[in-house]
């Protein structure tokens, strides 16, 4: 199976569930510290972490060094662009925490997210898997997970379900890709 570059600014929970799921990762960047350095210590997998001024150049530098058929971005929050996003076209994926259009672009990452679709009282919600473009969150479209939240009680509520179906999907999308099904 091909190799994957990860790039991540959080707890790594979605990269963890990568790697659980037997996707071999070649390399795990970052854009500040996070427990992803953990992860990444864990699987003795190579890791960089780079301030995120002129990160695009940096993760560029970084994978010549490597050969990676895809990069997944995993709750990471700098915006790629430049010459990854022309180098790697087609071949960058992204999972974000709501049905895309709905709540999309800068600054619409995470809980806030989650805390918007709460605020506005949706029922219903879900994770979108989409391909990496110059316009944020506007690539096309690989998959869409509706989620019922109906029965969520709060932001954090809405979080969990999400994440739940996050951990699942993505990886199953990421296999699909490399295995040239998708």
């Amino acid at each position: 199976m091909s190799k994957i570059a990860v790039l991540v600014s959080g707890s790594g929970t979605n990269l963890r569930k990568i790697l659980e799921k037997g996707i071999e990762v070649a390399v795990i960047i970052s854009d500040r510290k996070c427990l992803a350095e953990d992860i990444a210590k864990e699987y003795n997998i190579p890791y960089f972490e780079f301030e995120r001024k002129g990160i695009s150049e940096k993760v560029c530098k970084i994978l010549k060094g490597y050969d990676v058929k895809l990069i997944v971005l995993a709750g990471f929050l700098s915006i790629l662009n430049g010459e990854i996003l022309d180098k790697y076209e087609g071949r960058i994926i992204n999972i974000h925490p709501s049905l895309l259009p709905k709540y999309s672009g800068r600054g619409m990452y995470g809980m806030k997210v989650h805390e918007k679709v709460f605020e506005n009282g949706d029922k219903i919600s879900g994770t979108t898997i989409h391909f990496v473009t110059k316009e944020v969150d506007a690539g096309g479209i690989i998959r869409q997970e509706v989620v019922d939240i109906s029965e969520a009680k709060s932001a954090d509520e809405i979080q969990k379900l999400i994440l739940a179906r996050e951990w699942k999907v993505y990886p199953q999308i990421i296999k699909e890709i490399l295995d040239g099904s998708k």
